[in-house]
This record gives structure tokens, sequence and C-alpha cells, in this order.
């Protein structure tokens, strides 16, 4: 795609977008990028190996307006194959539809009630537990899953895991960064911890070997239910759904988690209203073993892929 069609590619989302709901009164503007890149690493050990690899995302951000009030969102697509990007239509329309779902937000009281994180917010969560079982995190004692290895730290239902080869996948890659090979693993099969994510050197503090994980993990799944995220709701019946979140309040050596956030209110299973200026709390710990189900509303959008999650139990810090 030449550098005119990539320019008029955004220009016609964020058009499109301004165009479809009077109470959009701005953009905060819309992007299109498009890579091709080959990477080749050797080191002293013998190894040489590449990769070439494309991507490509686009992307709009609105601001709209009510009551002198203003609220922003967006919406963005990103895929190796530029057939697989979402079409300029659908992208402005769930950007519309996401700024104008924010007008008019409500406060709320301080409570405990069970929370749910949209897919692209729990894909955060998941990333805070490999954090927790890296091994640098593991053998600086400064992670709350030291010594958890064969362990419950997921409720049962759950299984986590990686796939390091698929076409396509944003994080495919046949060897690491330190040249190891990349293989098929689970992480946690049954609420049970199976592997820690390790390179060489945190292997080596550990008495153990590495899992081909130098540089992070490849293509992380977290297995779903047979949920959609109405379903979730209706499950819920009762609580927040979390759709932004504000801070980095992580303690990652005791698992303490306190941050902003924006989301919506739910009763009887149905969205009611959005809320803003509240704090989240808990341990997660305690999040994850108590987990309740993850929807099948899986955002393909990056390295680590799940769906919605629903935990059963977080403070909420209101007015």
């Amino acid at each position: 795609m030449s550098v005119d069609e990539a320019i008029q590619l955004a220009l016609q989302c964020e058009n499109e977008a301004r165009s479809l709901d009077k109470r959009i009164v701005n953009s905060e503007g819309a992007s299109f990028a498009s890579y091709d890149a080959f990477y080749v690493y050797a080191n002293s050990h013998g190894f040489m190996g590449s990769e070439f690899g494309t991507k490509h995302n686009i992307s709009c951000a609105l601001v709209a307006e009510s009551n002198g009030l203003m609220e922003r969102d967006y919406s963005y697509s990103v895929a190796r194959d530029f057939s697989n990007l979402k079409g300029i239509k659908t992208i402005a329309q769930e950007a519309v539809d996401r700024t104008i779902s924010r007008l008019n937000p409500r406060k709320l009281s301080t409570c405990k009630v069970p929370v749910i994180f949209t897919a692209e917010i729990a894909r955060g969560l998941i990333g805070r537990f490999v954090k927790a079982i890296n091994g640098y995190s593991l053998y600086k004692k400064s992670s709350f899953l030291i010594d958890h290895l064969g362990k419950p730290v997921f409720s049962k239902q759950i299984r986590i895991y990686e796939r390091p080869h698929l076409l396509k996948g944003l994080g495919s890659s046949a060897f690491d960064a330190e040249g190891v090979a990349t293989y098929d693993k689970d992480f946690v099969k049954e609420g049970i911890l199976q592997s820690y994510v390790l390179d060489h050197y945190s292997a080596c503090q550990l008495g153990t070997q590495t899992t081909g994980n130098a540089g992070g993990v490849h293509n992380l799944f977290v297995e779903s239910s047979d949920m959609d995220l109405s379903l979730l709701l209706k499950k819920m019946d009762t609580g927040i759904l979390i759709t932004e979140l504000i801070g980095h309040g992580i303690n990652l050596v005791t698992g303490d988690y306190s941050r902003g956030a924006f989301g919506f209110w739910v009763e009887n299973g149905e969205i009611q209203y959005p809320v803003s200026e509240i704090t989240i709390a808990g341990n997660l710990k305690d999040m994850f073993l108590n987990l309740v189900a993850v929807g099948n509303d899986i955002d393909t959008r990056g390295n680590v892929q799940t769906g919605s999650i629903l935990l059963e139990e977080m403070m909420v810090a209101g007015s």
C-alpha cells in the first residue's frame, strides 16, 4: 500500500465515524500503519536464525459531548494479513458506539460486588500473571507466586497455554530471544501451575532449564467457556463491567491490586448506566483463585488472547 493510499484509508475511517452520530463533536485522529520486518539473530553458541513478518493496524479515536461534558473512546484492528483487518465501517461504528456509551456517567457508593473485565482489559490481568511467573521475578523473590509450581493458582476450570507456531499469530516465533526453539506448552492446567516463564539465565538461577521464553511468551491463550459477554453479564447478575483501567497500583510482591476504573453498572444481567471515578481493589492471588468464568468473546488483537473475565468479588470504592 502506498503512503497516499494509507492516508486515504485513515481519512475515510475518521470521516465515516464523524458522520454517524451528531454527538460526535471531534476526533483525536485515525491512523493506519503497515510494517514489513526481517529479523536475524546470531550468537556465539553457533546459532543463527531469521524471521520475516508483516503487521498492519488501523485505529480511530473520537470525542462525544452531552450536557456540556465530553467523553472519548476508540476502536482499532491489528492483523498480520491486511485482509484480516476489520473493515473501515466496522471500526468507525465500534468507535462511535463505545464513545457514545460513555456519556453522562454516574458515581457509585462504595460496595463489594462481582466484576467483569472486558476482553481487552482482561489481557492486562493475564499479563500480570505472566510477570508473576517470570524467572526474574521468581529468583529475585519479587513475586507473590514464588514456589507455586504444581500448586493451584487459578480456579479449577482455567487453562492457560502457549502456541508459538501459529500461522499469522501476532506472537508467533520459531525461536526465542536467545535462539532457543519455542514449543507448545501449558502454563496452567485445571488451575494448577505447570511451568514458569524462563530464559537461560533465570533458569540457571532457579536450578532448572530454560522454557524457550527469553523475551516473553508467544501466542498465549486462556481457554474460554461457551458463554459470550451477554451470558457472562447474566451470570454476574449485579455488578460492574470494567472497560477501562487507570493508573498502575499493582504490587507484584504481595499481589495487592488497586486501579482507577471506568465501566458500567449492571443489574439483572443488563447494563444500566456508565460509572466513573471509581477504584477497584483486591489481591491478585485471590482474584485468580476466585475467577468464575472466561467468555468466548476473545480479543485477538494481541500476543495474549482471552475473553472477558468474571471475578467473584472486588471492593469498589466510590463516593
